[in-house]
């Protein structure tokens, strides 16, 4: 169990690095470690719609489907959560560039 949290915060960490260099694939593989839980991650809903909404901003077909996906499971606070948290890291990214 350990090992596989560990793995699971490794790759986080990892994707979270490229996500701040701009890379839009980063920013979907967020969305789908937290859509999925996958390496051992949780699922959490509200952060992986903030990453496809993020890569669906940055060009994504493929997060655009996925958001829309998993809206469905969501109800309208939780929607309102994420897209909050994805206008404050692209103005955080945006503060960091500058």
């Amino acid at each position: 169990m350990a090992n596989s949290l560990k793995s699971a915060q490794f790759l986080i960490e990892s994707r979270l690095r490229d996500a701040a260099r701009g890379d839009m694939r980063a920013l979907y593989d967020l969305g789908m470690i937290y859509s999925t839980g996958s390496g051992g991650g949780t699922i959490d809903l509200v952060e992986a719609h903030k990453w496809f909404n993020l890569a669906a901003v940055a060009g994504s077909e493929e997060a655009q489907h996925c958001r829309a996906e998993i809206a469905e499971d969501m109800s309208a606070r939780e929607i309102a959560v994420a897209q909050r948290a994805a206008r404050d890291w692209l103005s955080l990214s945006a503060r960091r560039a500058a």
